[in-house]
């Protein structure tokens, strides 16, 4: 209850921040600029804006964004033999591999097989004619499917024939 209250005040500050912009002789901002600050937006500052029309910009995810988007599915049985898909939307990309090993092999970023890999990079094993693929925590612990059937955080050594790893990205 607490939340919501404070998620009503702040929306209702930012619309009230909006509206009042061009009261007291200031110039309202043309109405291209403007969005209102719904409360689903204060709650969930990582969320990845939808893509634009062609030509425009897009927002791309962070890797903050990307690991969240494991933790708020901890435990969850529903990416479960689909590690690709699942780094895939929690990078938001547009780049689609039919399969971990598939993503290792392509020139889709460069492969490192030594060293700790950095926060949101993607870690692969070869455990399958499919690979697998996590995404690190930039500790030597890994967000991944398959975790006892489930999306969970491990050692990176939990899954055995670690293949490296390459940088996380949201292209």
């Amino acid at each position: 209850m607490r939340l919501a209250k404070l998620v009503g005040a702040v929306a209702a500050a930012a619309a009230i921040a909006v509206t009042t912009a061009g009261t007291a002789g200031a110039q309202a901002a043309p109405t291209e600029l403007r969005s209102t600050v719904t409360a689903a937006d204060v709650a969930d500052p990582t969320a990845v804006l939808p893509a634009t029309t062609a030509g425009e910009v897009t927002a791309q995810q962070t890797v903050e964004g990307a690991i969240s988007w494991f933790r708020s599915r901890d435990g969850s049985t529903e990416y479960d033999g689909y590690c690709e898909r699942a780094v895939r939307l929690a990078w938001n990309r547009a780049t689609h591999h039919a399969s971990a090993i598939d993503h290792w092999r392509s020139s889709d970023g460069a492969r490192h097989t030594t060293g700790t890999p950095p926060r949101g990079a993607f870690v692969f094993w070869n455990i399958s004619a499919y690979g697998h693929v996590g995404l690190a925590d930039g500790n030597g612990g890994v967000w991944a499917t398959s975790v006892g059937g489930r999306i969970g955080h491990v050692g990176q050594g939990y899954f055995a024939n670690y293949l490296g790893w390459k940088p996380g990205n949201s292209n």
